[in-house]
């Protein structure tokens, strides 16, 4: 008697499905609040005017004319609106953080850092 092998061929196997890619969201740690605030970004060595696009409470989206480098520790000061912030009046806040993201659009950069620190000040 004859054993007879029997192999499978390559069209025989059944095809491989790649998994769908799924976007990964990003994980927002706060609400972010699209206010557009005058603020003064400084680095430790120079200032450099810029507006917020949106502000949370662990993070800020800044336009401005110049780069910041990643990384960089700044600090800068906010006048939050009363209205956000559920008081009589406005606040001024002084953070302290760090670049996390730093890109330019068409005319601007957008440079978005992390809110380390933050101390409401006296008024």
């Amino acid at each position: 008697m004859q054993s007879m092998k029997t192999t499978k061929s390559k069209s025989s196997r059944s095809p491989v499905v790649p998994k769908p890619v799924v976007p990964q969201q990003e994980v927002r740690c706060a609400v972010r609040f699209p206010l557009a605030l005058p603020v003064e970004v400084s680095n430790g060595k120079e200032k450099q005017p810029a507006t917020t696009m949106n502000v949370s409470a662990s993070g800020v989206l800044f336009e401005m004319d110049g780069p910041l480098e990643v990384g960089r520790e700044i600090q800068f000061s906010l006048r939050m609106p009363g209205a956000v912030l559920g008081t009589p009046h406005d606040v001024l806040v002084h953070c302290m953080g760090r670049v996390v993201r730093c890109c330019i659009s068409q005319t601007q950069y957008q440079a978005a850092a992390t809110i380390d620190e933050y101390q409401f000040a006296e008024q």
